[in-house]
């Protein structure tokens, strides 16, 4: 599955910005372009994360669209497949889009057992990052 090479990037990311806290979840925006499927990014997600801040988080997984548009009609579209053709005519596709891998937010538990998460230590970093290692 190509879903652990994603989630091996997410997860250095994670552990850069949660600075020695406890990480309780993640949102991430994934692209259709990557052909990821929910179930699998989030089990990638949690081998990944074994033994790291991140260990136990639960993802939030949002798989964006990608733009289609037909070469024979001009039609423009959005799709969820790849392998799209137009939905107009039936046509054959430009793809555009549907590339991106941004960590969206990141939750953080309780310094030192502590708090409400939401305290000193705790939180939601609300910061957008690219993943490293990948191109957009």
């Amino acid at each position: 599955m190509h879903e652990f090479g994603l989630c091996e990037g997410l997860v250095d990311l994670i552990e850069e910005r949660a600075g020695g806290r406890t990480v309780t979840g993640a949102r991430v925006r994934v692209g259709a372009g990557h052909a990821v499927s929910k179930d699998a990014f989030e089990h990638a997600f949690a081998e990944a994360a074994a033994g790291t801040a991140a260990g136990g988080a639960v993802v939030d997984v949002v798989i964006t669209p990608l733009t289609v548009r037909c070469r024979e009609c001009g039609g423009r579209a959005e799709s969820m497949d790849a392998l799209a053709a137009c939905p107009v005519c039936g046509g054959e596709v430009e793809v555009s889009g549907g590339d991106e891998l941004v960590l969206e937010s990141v939750e953080y538990g309780p310094a030192d057992g502590q708090g409400d998460g939401h305290g000193q230590g705790g939180g939601t970093g609300e910061e957008s990052a690219r993943v490293p290692g990948h191109p957009r």
